[in-house]
């Protein structure tokens, strides 16, 4: 058996070497890497809450202007102004915010632009309130404007009533002075032999027929045209002598029916002229007052009256 050399050891008597400073090193690494992890995910999340802060305080942003517009839209359309360039904004805007909301890609892209324009639209809407105020301005001028129109219009209507009332005051005034009278009226009484008596007191004997004449009275505003007389011969009793064979007939005065006796047309030329009517009754006349009426156009002409004994 060989003698072990002197010079060596056993592997369990040699000192073991120290790994500490390896370890350390290791997990100094480690704990590094986590921390250096740690922040750098606390960073994104620092910076996707402040991007999520800007979007939502640029959306609140979008949505106050929207609101602002649509004020001052309905302020406009109410004063009679323009409003498709506003309408067409809101619209760009509401566009805007809808895309903010649901695009990731159009929020890096147009967030920063969107809120540089926030400020023009402010600046878009003084510039709108300055215009609402000017047509605030033209629209009371044209109220005073209106008002005083108004006021020229009742009174012009007023006057043109006034006139149109002076006018059938005056029409109405007119047809009543071109109404036609009669003068001078004469009931003669002629017998079987052709003799005339006059006196307006007749016996039957007297009265074979009846001699009326009387004139119509000159009339310078008449109008010169044909007129239908309607003479009505009345009995004691109201009753009018009639006749359907000798000519009587009906008309209307006053909305009813009246009867006539006989019925002459003349030809009225505004000068005045004699009228004769021949009435034969064929019968004997009642004994008392007997009234006669002459008519034309539905109004009294004039009037007279005869006794019989």
């Amino acid at each position: 058996m060989e003698e072990q050399n002197s010079s060596e050891q056993p592997d369990y008597l040699k000192p073991k070497k120290n790994r500490t400073p390896v370890f350390i090193v290791i997990t100094f690494l480690l704990l590094a890497a986590v921390v250096f992890f740690y922040y750098q995910n606390q960073n994104l999340e620092d910076e996707r809450a402040r991007q999520q802060k800007e979007i939502s305080n640029t959306y609140l942003k979008l949505d106050s202007i929207t609101s602002e517009l649509n004020i001052r839209i309905q302020t406009i359309k109410e004063l009679g102004g323009e409003v498709d360039t506003l309408e067409a904004l809101k619209a760009e805007l509401e566009a805007d915010k809808k895309q903010l909301l649901v695009d990731a890609e159009y929020q890096r892209s147009r967030i920063t632009q969107l809120n540089n324009r926030v400020a023009g639209y402010k600046e878009l809407l003084l510039l709108k309130d300055e215009e609402i105020e000017q047509l605030k301005v033209l629209n009371e001028e044209l109220a005073e404007e209106n008002t005083t129109l108004k006021v020229e219009k009742n009174q012009l209507n007023q006057t043109v009533q006034e006139l149109e009332e002076n006018k059938k005051e005056l029409a109405s005034k007119v047809a009543f002075a071109s109404r036609l009278q009669i003068e001078g009226m004469q009931v003669i009484a002629i017998n079987d032999r052709g003799r005339e008596k006059t006196g307006g007191e007749y016996r039957n004997r007297h009265i074979e027929q009846l001699k009326i004449q009387f004139t119509v009275v000159e009339n310078e505003i008449a109008p010169i045209e044909g007129k239908d007389l309607l003479l009505r011969v009345i009995a004691p009793d109201g009753n009018v002598l009639f006749d359907v064979t000798r000519g009587s007939g009906s008309f209307t005065f006053e909305n009813r029916e009246m009867f006539y006796t006989a019925k002459q047309e003349i030809l009225y030329d505004r000068n005045s002229q004699l009228v004769t009517f021949l009435y034969t009754k064929g019968s004997e006349y009642a004994i008392g007052q007997h009234k006669v009426e002459v008519y034309t156009d539905d109004y009294l002409m004039g009037k007279g009256s005869f006794m019989v004994k």
